[in-house]
């Protein structure tokens, strides 16, 4: 990890946090390249000399910077939408090298994906294959496709992030896969390239993987009866971190599991969370100290729409003073922002020793922090910095007031 204290002072690798506050200003994304970097080799190397393809969930961050760094060692990307797939072009990722999964891909979206060469679709749904089949047909072109079954597997999660049951929008219903496949079997305009599964995000344990691989290889054994034969198997990402005291998943360990499952067949994984989620933290500024009979609140400068996790999943990261030799009013503090919501809180409960003007870290928000982030109570979204070594930069600049209204119109009548 490269957030540790130096001096009392919390550091971003060998840079002060302190002195990218003075620099950039609060509140503040920070991401650790090497981290980033470390996270993504972890995957690679465990796969040996097993054919496999380590594709980031763009999802997670999509920021410029953190999808060259990846696209620079090598890795592949999943993409959910035409605006991913134009990011990871713009960062220097190969289209060859991206899988295409999502439930409602428009005609435009599969035309682009067709027209740059993208390394397959993951379909999820009868309605998404007449649709590829018909642009492709369009084209005069052969889609690569997978289909993403769904095995009724729980992942043991959140609800809101659970992929994999039958309640779930995602995938096709495990017993209809057979006639979809034959369907694109039989088609002049689809290539059967692989079969997909990705049951759900931020899993600390295998065995949910597992009992999902096991259905996936005995549908694997039916198509091959039929003649229908499966390249790769892209079995999703959903590796979980460690926000407090989890236990997580030992990668190499994972890795060798299914390797020992699949034989020959190549292995795609689509990890999100597990590359980014550690390598970056948000940092906020105490703007008042409230306490009343009941609570102690620190009014803080980021809220909700800066991180959104906390408040709509209930999610929990761990603060940590900037400054580790703070001393200030010690009590439980409910960490809140400025938004005009209840809900608008980003920690509960923390024991911390508080002043006014104190900077927080809440640490491992580098995945679906800034990404899920928004303009509500018309405030500007922050900007992100990424720090290698001793070096940082601005990889996004902080919004102004007037980029939030600079595409809209007033009605002159």
């Amino acid at each position: 990890m490269s957030f540790s204290y130096k001096n009392q002072i919390l550091q971003a690798e060998s840079v002060a946090i302190t002195d990218l506050m003075a620099t950039y200003g609060s509140p503040l994304y920070v991401y650790s390249q090497t981290d980033i970097e470390n996270n993504w080799r972890e995957f690679d190397a465990a796969f040996g000399s097993h054919p496999h393809l380590v594709c980031y969930a763009v999802k997670a961050n999509s920021n410029l910077a953190v999808l060259n760094t990846l696209a620079k060692i090598g890795a592949g990307f999943d993409i959910v939408s035409e605006g991913e797939l134009e990011r990871v072009l713009a960062a220097g990722g190969q289209a060859n090298r991206c899988v295409f999964s999502g439930v409602a891909k428009t005609a435009r979206e599969i035309k682009r994906a067709l027209e740059v060469g993208v390394r397959c679709f993951n379909v999820e749904s009868a309605s998404e294959l007449d649709r590829i089949e018909s642009v492709a047909q369009s084209l005069n072109m052969q889609a690569p496709i997978s289909i993403r079954i769904n095995p009724n597997v729980d992942a043991k999660t959140h609800p809101y992030i659970s992929t994999g049951l039958k309640e779930n929008k995602f995938g096709v219903d495990i017993d209809d896969a057979i006639n979809l496949y034959q369907q694109a079997n039989n088609s002049k305009y689809l290539s059967v390239q692989g079969l997909d599964c990705h049951i759900g995000s931020q899993l600390t344990e295998v065995s949910p993987f597992l009992d999902a691989l096991d259905k996936v290889l005995e549908l694997v054994d039916q198509l091959n009866q039929q003649g229908i034969s499966i390249a790769h198997l892209d079995l999703g990402g959903g590796v979980g971190i460690r926000y407090d005291d989890e236990q997580t998943i030992d990668i190499k360990a994972y890795v060798e599991a299914m390797i020992t499952k699949v034989g020959n067949i190549e292995i795609i994984l689509e990890p999100g969370r597990s590359i980014v989620g550690n390598a970056g933290v948000f940092i906020t500024k105490v703007e008042f100290l409230k306490q009343n009979s009941e609570h102690s609140f620190a009014i803080i400068d980021g809220a909700m729409n800066d991180l959104l996790r906390p408040s709509f999943y209930n999610a929990y990261h761990q603060v940590l003073p900037v400054d580790e030799n703070a001393n200030g009013i010690q009590a439980s503090w409910d960490l809140v922002g400025p938004i005009c919501e209840t809900g608008d809180f980003l920690a509960k409960g923390r024991e911390l020793s508080l002043s006014q003007g104190d900077y927080l870290a809440l640490m491992s928000a580098g995945a679906y922090g800034f990404t899920m982030s928004s303009n509500y109570n018309s405030r500007p979204r922050v900007a992100e910095v990424m720090v290698s070594g001793e070096q940082h930069h601005l990889v996004r600049e902080r919004e102004t007031i007037q980029d939030l209204f600079e595409k809209e119109n007033i009605i002159n009548d």
